[in-house]
């Protein structure tokens, strides 16, 4: 596979505070040396038998791989977030304050994660992350960094060929103009792309699709706001004996003999039960619940998930 140069996405005469000379010697020397060893590295795999090259050459040379495409990648978005006015459009600034808590919030944190990076190396991106629906400020070191499903929509480059020509060691007087360059017409135009990415597929029980389940943080906030709630652990008598711990606030039934303990319960406060992992045992424990007339859910990711988030546990005989 040869890959292709993206033309230059900004006007480098335009920019407020970056030179063109700047901005020309970063694409042509930098960026196009990135893609040139990219090509390179992708002729050099594709000339070789995987079967019969040592794995330490071929595993060098992915990772040479993978280091020069995100070089490639971080270059044409960084010269892509280049050529507006630097300040953000109403939906950028509403998505910021979102998962900022403001604009200036996010602008102190993302000039604070760049200007670190001066005198070394590595990117400062803003980032969309499709799971949580949300933004964030990345570091970057190396090229080879990346949140996994992460799509970045703005990057600054603070490798010393991004801001030498210009102003020497002075990383942060560079940053200072890179804020004031950017394009946030174009930054919004990827946000929205970004936005129509869907998360990763959550976990779906078909035969279990109808059945209330609740998220571990979801009850642990019940229990922490003292909210009346009864909860149920109902892993197997097999399971539970030879483990030794239990979940604060939970009682533990036998799942195969709920006719001796359903009259405990009552029918005016919710009712979550789970069982080991959140599958057909807590399920079907809260279908038997539901049936008999009580307000129950079960615990997804059952008791494993509740230790995963370090949700309190007690001993138990």
């Amino acid at each position: 596979m040869r890959y292709q140069l993206a033309p230059i996405f900004c006007r480098p005469w335009t920019l407020n505070g970056l030179s063109q000379k700047l901005i020309e010697s970063h694409y042509e020397n930098n960026y196009g040396g990135a893609l040139r060893r990219l090509n390179a590295i992708s002729e050099k795999l594709e000339s070789l038998d995987p079967t019969k090259t040592p794995a330490y050459v071929w595993n060098g040379l992915k990772r040479d791989e993978l280091t020069a495409l995100n070089s490639t990648l971080l270059h044409e978005l960084y010269f892509a977030s280049l050529g507006g006015d630097g300040r953000p459009t109403t939906l950028l600034a509403d998505a910021l304050a979102r998962d900022f808590g403001s604009v200036d919030r996010w602008r102190d944190e993302f000039m604070a994660l760049a200007k670190g990076l001066g005198g070394g190396s590595g990117w400062a991106l803003l980032v969309y992350v499709p799971r949580d629906r949300r933004l964030v400020n990345q570091f970057g070191a190396e090229h080879g960094q990346a949140i996994a499903g992460g799509i970045p929509v703005l990057a600054l480059d603070m490798y010393e060929h991004a801001y030498h020509i210009d102003f020497g060691a002075n990383a942060a007087a560079y940053v200072d103009a890179f804020m004031r360059n950017i394009d946030w017409q174009s930054v919004e135009a990827r946000y929205q792309d970004a936005s129509k990415v869907e998360p990763p597929r959550p976990l779906v029980q078909k035969e279990f699709a109808d059945v209330p389940g609740v998220g571990v943080e979801d009850v642990k906030a019940m229990l922490d706001a003292g909210k009346p709630v009864q909860i149920i652990d109902a892993r197997p008598k097999h399971y539970y004996s030879r483990s030794n711990d239990l979940m604060e606030g939970a009682v533990w039934r036998d799942p195969e003999r709920v006719q001796d303990w359903i009259g405990e319960l009552s029918k005016s406060d919710p009712v979550v039960v789970f069982c080991v992992y959140g599958f057909h045992v807590g399920c079907r424990m809260a279908i038997a619940l539901r049936e008999a007339g009580y307000d129950a859910s079960y615990m997804k990711g059952g008791h494993s998930a509740w230790k995963a988030i370090g949700g309190a546990l007690k001993m138990h005989a």
